[in-house]
């Protein structure tokens, strides 16, 4: 979205000529039913076909999950399943909106996030406890060395089938939500759900089978051996699947950048983020038997947690760069009419936009500032679609996605226009005299 440019980038598309009288005749011959769609759809053959998949997709999802947790019920017994369910309850919301605040800036929308980490919690670990298990079983089976069995198992199969099963998730959102995936942050945002997902399932089998052991020999409180299995998987790491994850995610992201032409990137960048996420999940669930007793807390201290602190701040740095291209962009549609002088100042600042949409709301109630966060959001859109169309990698239907979503501008600007004015004057973001007269009914300073 804001990363490099390509060594010749192509020039910038001229903006749209933005005369009221002209653009307001224009969009009212879009229907009425599709004003407040981003995007239309397009005929009712196609809404059928996309209706039917997603019906699909829910109902395998959902037999997964039947299967899934009816596995892992077997496995711990009902009472264990219910401990297990709650306490890995417990670090999902946490995770689910560190990773939400990362997508603040262009925030995709909750239905792929929720089929992520659907995908996570059922389908991708369905396949691997079944995957795994048949895989220890027949190492086992050859060897006739069952120990030996269950450490490659552990430090090379799971790596490999898990992984793989979480990247299919990304991959489906990749291939049939592209104009959601649009970078970095997206890759690393449907990664950490998928992975929270998946870490959910895992954590109730873990720990409902820790609580059926400590049922068996009779220890309970801090000495047992559920709450040594809470502090290492939930207290300590609960961030491991997701960082593994990650590394996949980001591969997508950087491939989503690349133009049409870039397809050995396209290709190799995901298949190698896929590759490190192994490598880093075997080192991971080897440590112990790799480097001793204590490889575990060697290798949690000395490479998870830095790689988790770099991770995190190319995530932060990359979301910081999005919020610099909308200050790049913008300021062409501004020029040209579209927005006031300055709203690409106001959006390009989280502080200003929140405090926008505090402002309509307080002048017009949460309809207004619903309003207001829907323009933030397509104007956002609007400024990587062009950041994109300068690298050349926006695609053929540049020029209609633009008019759509100078659409949906067009429809919000006599609420949004006025608070984003008022929130970037109010930030220091621009200086402007204060208004003394009403700006269509509506005057910010007045509170």
């Amino acid at each position: 979205m804001s990363e490099s440019s390509p060594q010749h980038p192509a020039p910038h598309p001229a903006v749209p000529a933005y005369e009221q009288q002209q653009v307001a005749e224009l969009f009212a011959a879009v229907p009425e039913r599709a004003r407040w769609r981003y995007k239309p759809r397009r005929a009712a053959r196609l809404w059928h076909s996309r209706a039917v998949r997603a019906g699909v997709l829910i109902t395998l999802l959902a037999l997964s999950g039947l299967v899934i947790l009816a596995l892992v019920r077997e496995q711990t017994g009902t009472q264990g399943f219910l401990v297990g369910l709650g306490l890995a309850t417990l670090p999902v919301p946490l995770l689910a909106a560190a990773f939400r605040w990362l997508d603040r800036v262009e925030p995709g929308p909750w239905r792929n996030l929720l089929f992520a980490f659907a995908w996570g919690a059922f389908a991708a670990a369905l396949v691997a406890i079944i995957a795994n298990s048949f895989a220890t079983r027949w190492i086992a089976t050859a060897t006739a060395d069952p120990a030996s069995a269950d450490t490659l198992g552990a430090t090379v199969i799971a790596p490999i089938v898990e992984e793989s099963a979480k990247a299919a998730a990304i991959l489906l959102i990749f291939i049939f939500r592209r104009r959601d995936f649009t970078g970095i942050v997206d890759g690393v945002v449907v990664a950490g759900f998928t992975a929270t997902g998946f870490a959910f399932t895992e954590n109730i089998l873990y720990l409902g089978t820790a609580f059926g052991e400590d049922q068996e020999i009779g220890t309970s409180g801090i000495a047992s051996v559920t709450a040594a299995t809470f502090f290492v998987r939930v207290v300590m790491s609960p961030f491991a699947h997701p960082l593994f994850t990650v590394l996949t995610g980001i591969g997508f992201g950087i491939a989503a950048l690349a133009t049409r032409r870039q397809r050995i990137r396209r290709i190799a960048l995901p298949l190698l983020g896929l590759a490190l996420a192994m490598g880093m999940h075997a080192l991971w669930n080897g440590s112990s038997s790799l480097f001793g007793p204590w490889g575990f807390y060697a290798v949690y201290g000395a490479f998870m947690v830095p790689v988790f602190g770099l991770l995190t701040w190319l995530t932060v740095w990359t979301r910081q760069r999005e919020l610099r291209t909308i200050s790049t962009e913008l300021p062409a549609y501004a020029d040209a009419g579209w927005l006031a002088a300055a709203e690409p100042h106001a959006l390009s600042s989280m502080r200003a936009r929140t405090m926008a949409r505090d402002v309509a709301r307080r002048a017009h109630g949460p309809a207004a500032a619903h309003a207001v966060s829907e323009y933030q959001r397509f104007a956002t859109s609007l400024a990587f679609l062009r950041h994109r169309a300068h690298r050349g990698a926006a695609g053929a239907d540049f020029a209609e996605r633009e008019r759509e979503l100078l659409h949906h501008l067009w429809q919000r600007k006599d609420v949004a226009g006025p608070a984003l004015t008022y929130a970037a004057r109010a930030t220091g973001r621009v200086w402007t005299p204060p208004p003394y007269r009403d700006y269509g009914g509506y005057n910010p300073y007045r509170r």
